[in-house]
């Protein structure tokens, strides 16, 4: 090994040292640079944003724009923000079809509950038993039960005679415009 061939290669690995530190140096340079360009872009973001604001919020709040041309970005904030705390909760979601289903059948069975104890329309024996009926009617998946007949009629139900009042109350009524399906079980 000669002085000569160890000289160069300590040379290359010195330079090469200086060319990565040459490249962060550089890019350092390059971020300080870029930082203030960055952080006008941010500004003017966030300016544009709360000018835009402003022309939203001032009509929704009833102030005239002309008067208010001038505002701090606070006051844009701050009335933004009551705004939104005086806007009313949002409506809760319409119940689904077979749940508003089910509240309609539970308050005519309520009013038909009240109306069988108010008019004595039924005696007590049936009109429990009816009762009972419905209700079951309710509380089973509207895919099993079979309204075609009513089979599981209490004893009372089935052996109604025409005299009851109740039945007297529905031929008395006049028949209904469009006939019932055959396939479903219709009281009259």
């Amino acid at each position: 090994m000669s002085p000569h061939s160890s000289a160069p290669e300590a040379g290359r690995s010195y330079r090469s040292g200086l060319g990565a530190r040459r490249k962060t140096g550089e890019a350092t340079k390059l971020r300080k640079t870029l930082k203030p360009l960055m952080e006008k872009r941010r500004r003017a973001r966030i300016n544009e944003s709360l000018n835009q604001l402003k022309t939203l919020i001032l009509p929704l709040i009833r102030k005239d724009s002309s008067r208010y041309s001038k505002l701090e970005k606070a006051d844009i904030l701050e009335m933004t923000v009551q705004f939104l705390k005086e806007i009313p909760a949002p409506c809760p979601p319409a119940p689904a079809p077979a749940e508003s289903y089910r509240e309609g059948y539970r308050a005519c069975l309520s009013c038909l509950t009240g109306l069988l104890a108010k008019f004595h329309l039924l005696d007590g024996d049936l009109g429990s038993c009816l009762l009972e009926h419905l209700q079951r009617s309710c509380t089973e998946p509207s895919g099993s039960q079979d309204c075609s007949a009513p089979k599981d009629l209490c004893p009372a139900l089935q052996r109604a005679a025409p005299s009851r009042p109740a039945r007297r109350l529905l031929e008395a009524s006049p028949p209904p415009h469009q006939a019932a399906s055959p396939g479903l079980w219709r009281p009259w």
